[in-house]
């Protein structure tokens, strides 16, 4: 039985979800992940509700994490290399609202290490174009539907956009 009581929890949104929960699955340390989403103003949206892109819902994956395996600026790490944080609401052919760059923080230790985070990218020169991804409290996670739960090793015949980009670096 695991015990989550020393477990902490990371929320991200890079796009669609089953990329970025396949990517954060692979990470020793990463107990668990779930898809859904967060950051809109409908209570229990469905997928179909989030893709109208009038909820203000962005597709994200909760992560669950031991800290004592990995830190959460390894994760950070990993969302920073999984997507473009320069483009608004889009990643590759995915546009709308609810593909942006987000970081749901839970607290304020981990505000402070995205901000710090977001700051050493910016000034690396990493990227030519300015960073959008926004930082936010974490709010209420609406669980996606289960069929979108770990769906590319469900349909491993499957492959989104971040598995192409990924495989090109």
């Amino acid at each position: 039985m695991m015990c989550l009581s020393r477990y902490e929890k990371a929320t991200f949104g890079a796009g669609c979800f089953w990329g970025v929960e396949d990517a954060f699955r692979k990470v020793d340390g990463v107990v668990s992940t779930r898809v859904g989403y967060m950051g809109g103003h409908l209570e229990n949206p469905t997928y179909e509700d989030v893709c109208t892109g009038l909820t203000g819902h962005a597709e994200v994956v909760e992560v669950t994490f031991d800290p004592d395996v990995v830190g959460y600026s390894d994760l950070l790490d990993v969302f920073w290399s999984i997507h473009d944080p320069t483009t608004l609401n889009r990643q590759g052919p995915d546009v709308g609202e609810q593909y942006r760059s987000v970081i749901f923080y839970h607290s304020d230790e981990q505000r402070r290490a995205a901000i710090e985070s977001r700051r050493r990218l910016e000034e690396s020169g990493r990227f030519r174009d300015r960073i959008v991804t926004a930082i936010e409290p974490a709010g209420t996670f609406y669980e996606a539907e289960e069929y979108h739960q770990q769906y590319l090793e469900k349909n491993p015949r499957r492959r989104c956009y971040l598995m192409r980009l990924l495989s090109t670096r």
